[in-house]
C-alpha cells in the first residue's frame, strides 16, 4: 500500500496543477452561468443543461486524470483502435442515426436515444494523437515528397469528412491543428513558400465552389456591416448588445434585465458572460483562457521528445482556434460558424473531449522523464 501511495504522491507532484485548476475554474463558472440562465428563464433553458454540464465536468476531470496517468508513448500506439472508431462514428452521421439540431447548418450529431453525441469531438482527439505520432515517426523523412504526400492525406481526411457534414467551423479547427503541427515538426521553407503561393487560388476555389451561399453572406456581413440587420446579422447584433449591456461590473447572476440571444447557452455564451460579469468579468475570463493556452505552449517546451511536443501543440491549436473564433463571433469580427467556447459553452461531449485533450498535455508533462512512469520505473 505504501508503494502505491508513494507512486500516487510522486505522480501528483509532477502534475501541472495550475493548468488543471484553470480549466476546472472555467467549468465551475460555466455551471454557474447555466444555472443562472435557468433561474432567470432565459431561452427556456431547462435544468438539464446545468446538470449535464456539472456531470460532464466531474466525468471530464476523472477521465483527464486517467488519461494523464497512462504514458503517451503507449497511448499513440493504440491508434488502430481509436482512429477507426472515431471515423466510423463520424461516418454514422451520414446515416439515419445522424441528427441536425434546430438552427444548425450541419448534420454533425448522432442520436443515441438517451442522449446525443458529436463524433467530430472524438475525431479531434484521435487526430491529435495519430498525427503527432505520424509526424514524430516520419520526422527524418518529413520533407521527402512521398512522405509529405501521405502526411497531407492524413490531415485532409478529417478536414474533408467534417466539411461534408456541413460543419465548416470544426473543419477549420482541424485545418489549423494540421498546419500548426506540420510546421512545428520541421517543414521545409520551400514547402511553406509553396503553400503561401497556393493559398490565393485555393481560397478562390473554396469561395466559388466550396462554400454555400449562407456562409458567403456571413463573411460579407463583416465587410459590409448593417447590410442584413434583420437576417444573418441579427444574432451577432444581439450578442454585441448583450455584451455591452453589462457595462463595467455586470448585472449579476440573478434578477437583471437580460438581453436574450439565440444559442446564448452554447456558441454565444461569452455574450452572457458580459451581461452577468460586465467588462471586468469578461476580461478575467479572457485572461483565464489565455493562461490555459499559454501554459500549454510553455508545457510543449518541457516535454521529453517531439511526440510530446506535437501532442501539446495540437491541443494548443485546437483550444486557441475555438477561443479566437468564438469570441470573435460574439464581437462580430468573425463569421458565425458554430464553434463553442471551451469549458464554458453547454455541451457534454465537447466538454469531456476538452478535458481529455488537457489530459494529453498533463500526460506529456508528467512523463517527461525517461526514468519515470506512473505504473513502472525504468532502472
Amino acid at each position: 500500500m505504501n508503494k502505491i501511495a508513494n507512486r500516487l504522491l510522486k505522480y501528483f507532484r509532477k502534475l501541472d496543477k495550475g493548468l488543471l485548476i484553470a480549466v476546472t475554474l472555467c467549468s465551475a463558472i460555466s455551471v454557474l452561468l447555466l444555472y443562472s440562465m435557468h433561474v432567470n428563464k432565459l431561452n427556456d433553458l431547462g435544468s438539464s443543461y446545468y446538470i449535464t454540464q456539472l456531470v460532464a465536468t466531474f466525468l471530464g476531470i476523472g477521465v483527464c486524470i486517467i488519461v494523464s496517468s497512462i504514458d503517451y508513448h503507449h497511448l499513440v500506439k493504440l491508434w488502430f483502435i481509436y482512429a477507426p472508431a472515431a471515423l466510423i462514428l463520424v461516418g454514422l452521421t451520414f446515416t439515419g442515426l445522424g441528427l441536425q439540431r434546430a438552427g444548425a447548418d450541419d448534420r454533425a450529431w448522432l442520436n443515441l436515444g438517451f442522449t446525443t453525441l458529436q463524433p467530430s469531438e472524438v475525431l479531434k482527439l484521435a487526430f491529435i494523437l495519430t498525427f503527432a505520432y505520424h509526424l514524430s515517426k516520419d520526422s527524418a523523412k518529413l520533407n521527402h515528397p512521398l512522405h509529405l504526400l501521405f502526411i497531407i492525406i492524413h490531415g485532409a481526411v478529417p478536414v474533408g469528412i467534417v466539411a461534408l457534414q456541413g460543419d465548416y467551423g470544426t473543419a477549420l479547427v482541424f485545418l489549423v491543428m494540421f498546419v500548426v503541427m506540420l510546421f512545428s515538426a520541421g517543414l521545409s521553407i520551400k514547402y511553406i513558400i509553396a503553400a503561401l503561393v497556393a493559398a490565393p487560388p485555393a481560397v478562390y476555389l473554396l469561395w466559388n465552389y466550396g462554400l454555400q451561399s449562407v456562409h458567403k453572406k456571413r463573411i460579407l456581413i463583416l465587410i459590409n456591416p448593417g447590410s442584413d440587420p434583420m437576417g444573418l446579422e441579427y444574432q451577432q447584433d444581439l450578442s454585441l448588445a448583450a455584451l455591452g449591456s453589462g457595462k463595467l461590473f455586470g448585472k449579476g447572476l440573478y434578477g437583471g434585465s437580460y438581453v436574450t440571444v439565440p444559442e446564448m447557452h452554447n456558441d454565444f455564451m461569452f455574450s452572457y458572460v458580459g451581461q452577468v460579469f460586465g467588462f471586468v468579468g469578461s476580461v478575467v475570463v479572457v485572461l483565464i483562457l489565455a493562461y490555459i493556452c499559454i501554459k500549454i505552449l510553455l508545457d510543449s517546451r518541457s516535454t521529453m521528445d517531439s511526440l510530446g511536443k506535437l501532442i501539446c501543440l495540437g491541443t494548443f491549436a485546437m483550444l486557441f482556434t475555438h477561443c479566437f473564433m468564438n469570441i470573435g463571433m460574439v464581437l462580430k469580427v468573425m463569421p458565425v460558424i458554430g464553434i463553442p467556447l471551451p469549458f464554458f459553452s453547454a455541451g457534454g461531449t465537447a466538454l469531456v473531449s476538452m478535458y481529455v485533450a488537457i489530459g494529453f498535455v498533463l500526460n506529456c508533462i508528467a512523463h517527461n522523464n525517461k526514468k519515470y512512469r506512473m505504473f513502472y520505473d525504468h532502472e
